[in-house]
């Protein structure tokens, strides 16, 4: 009887476990699929009522009918507080919500943002010291919120902000905002803003302190963007510690303003460094269809001395050049910017049908002044140039003068291109060379922007040798066109000036030998696409040749753009139109971030 209770307990128990468990798989929501569609208004304020709406926020967790019906219940709240930074203060709102079954629901929002409301009055003043400053002064006179317009919060906001920043980051560190006031009268649909900002004195800049042990003080403050008793400006600390990094002396830097003396209106600054290696290695590997595959080993002494000089060796190998060069750089004036280096070189280049060789040491200064960067140097060079035609070897002696534009703020980065950059050179017997000439070369590079998507590239050069005879004028400072960055559609350094060669057959070949002068230029059109992709039209022309006047080669294709963080890489195809017979040309190049 006993075992016989037990068992029937058991059944019990598991009836009532069977039960419990078929009532809460009955009330368990199930995974809810929340479809959104809105209506009636822009992407702008779509995007602000999606931000908004907790529809959106819970689209994808699991919903019973009860929640559903709470998130339904906010939806005209919720929207009347999307719209509201946009001067929509009385919206209308229909909301159909329809049960798609296995736990999917659709919700559909018509919106009617109704009568926006209109600015009335703007009112921003700036009072103090600081009222006439021109940094105010452009806040104040471009405002993006004006009478007659509707009402924007993220607007009105903008303007406290930039303010506030532009106090903060300028030295009017007594600066306060003394009235802020939005009004706004819903009924009559109209607003009035009133700013009153009080800047107070601007602050200069104090004493600078220095801790570090890696070179000499003296040149630290060389690097320094700021002088003290100038007015304190934020942005020229950050290029302070901008140019210290680029420096490569230390591995951290910081400058930073220390707490400002309320009674003398200064701020002082300390800037810390702790060292960085001594020495660096580097290797890297590419490919081009001007160079095909492409090797670069380097070496670099980052400081010599505590003054700061540095040496490097950098090994570059390709199919049509290998080089092996050693730099001793010395900084001089702002050493960001300006420096004495000696370099000495030895290469190896095929130029079309030329083999050349070339040492060389070469001295150079660079210096700066305003937007314009001069570089003064003397080449001693002994230059050998091979043909099939002849062999010639040239000691010369080649001063010269480069000059070329900066960007605005430059600290020293390597730059891809320059809107403007021209080099005169040239070599005399009197300087004990070889060889007489003179040569000049430009070129330039600018983009505009047409619209934000939409880009256009304008690339030129032009190079003009003054010599007696061309066989004076060494293999290394010809001029040859073609190529990634020249004419494409046409291989590396293929248009030249040719020489007739016979064959101990009789029959001829041409050799090609390069140029007196050159000339080339390319208009690109660029349209961006997402995901940092874009695609490209072009036309090319140009050649080398030995005199003004000669014919001109053209091409003309199309191009694939991929944006990565610095440069753009380039693929290319391109179809010479001057010449019959010839197939389009693939061209694979970086060039800077477009």
């Amino acid at each position: 009887m006993a075992q016989r209770r037990s068992v029937l307990e058991a059944f019990r128990l598991r009836r009532t476990t069977l039960a419990a468990a078929c009532l809460l798989l009955g009330v368990m929501p199930a995974r809810a699929n929340v479809e959104i569609e809105i209506r009636g208004v822009d992407d702008e304020l779509r995007t602000n009522v999606l931000a908004y709406l907790s529809f959106d926020r819970y689209r994808k967790t699991e919903l019973g009918p009860d929640v559903i019906e709470r998130l339904h219940n906010r939806v005209e709240r919720e929207v009347a507080a999307a719209l509201k930074p946009f001067g929509y203060y009385a919206p209308s709102t229909r909301t159909e919500l329809r049960d798609l079954g296995n736990g999917n629901w659709r919700v559909t929002l018509d919106i009617d943002p109704g009568q926006p409301v209109i600015m009335e009055r703007v009112d921003v003043r700036v009072t103090g010291p600081g009222a006439d400053d021109p940094l105010f002064q452009r806040i104040t006179s471009n405002l993006p919120l004006h009478p007659g317009e509707r009402l924007s919060h993220s607007a009105y906001e903008k303007i406290k902000g930039d303010l506030q920043r532009t106090a903060s980051n300028y030295g009017y560190l007594d600066a306060r905002m003394l009235k802020s006031e939005l009004r706004v009268d819903p009924e009559q649909h109209t607003a009035q803003a009133t700013l009153e900002f009080e800047t107070g004195s601007r602050y200069r800049f104090g004493p600078t302190t220095i801790e570090q042990n890696v070179i000499d003080d003296t040149l630290v403050r060389r690097y320094m963007r700021y002088e003290q008793d100038e007015p304190f400006d934020m942005t020229e600390l950050l290029r302070t510690q901008f140019a210290l990094d680029d420096s490569q002396y230390f591995s951290t830097v910081e400058v930073l303003p220390g707490n400002p003396d309320r009674e003398a209106h200064i701020v002082p600054i300390s800037i810390e460094a702790d060292p960085n290696r001594r020495h660096r290695y580097s290797f890297g590997a590419g490919y081009g269809t001007d160079t095909s595959v492409r090797g670069t080993l380097q070496w670099e002494d980052r400081r010599i001395n505590s003054s700061g000089h540095r040496f490097n060796v950098e090994l570059r190998a390709s199919k049509p050049q290998k080089t092996l060069e050693s730099h001793y750089i010395v900084p001089i004036g702002d050493p960001a910017l300006e420096k004495l280096a000696f370099e000495t070189t030895y290469a190896q280049e095929e130029l079309a049908d030329l083999d050349t060789e070339d040492v060389r040491f070469e001295p150079s200064i660079t210096q700066v002044s305003g937007r314009w960067q001069w570089v003064y140097f003397v080449t001693a060079a002994n230059t050998t140039t091979r043909s099939e035609l002849s062999s010639s070897t040239d000691t010369l002696l080649i001063p010269g003068i480069s000059v070329a534009t900066i960007p605005q703020g430059y600290l020293g980065e390597a730059l891809f291109s320059r809107t403007l950059y021209a080099e005169l050179r040239g070599s005399h017997h009197v300087f004990g060379s070889d060889s007489d000439f003179l040569q000049i070369d430009i070129q330039s590079e600018r983009v505009f922007d047409i619209t934000q998507n939409w880009h256009l590239l304008l690339r030129g050069e032009i190079g003009a040798s003054l010599v007696a005879e061309f066989s004076e004028l060494p293999g290394t400072v010809r001029f040859f066109a073609g190529g990634d960055r020249s004419v494409r559609g046409f291989g590396y350094n293929e248009l030249s000036p040719v020489e007739v060669l016979t064959n101990p057959d009789g029959t001829e070949r041409t050799i090609r030998v390069g140029g007196r002068h050159l000339l080339t230029g390319t208009v690109e059109v660029v349209r961006d696409l997402p995901r940092n992709f874009g695609v490209a039209t072009f036309f090319d022309f140009g050649n080398a040749f030995d005199k003004f006047g000669d014919p001109l080669e053209y091409s003309a294709g199309l191009g694939f753009r991929w944006r990565l963080p610095v440069v753009t890489l380039g693929v290319d195809v391109a179809q010479p139109l001057s010449e019959s017979g010839l197939g389009p040309r693939l061209h694979i190049n970086f060039s800077p971030k477009l």
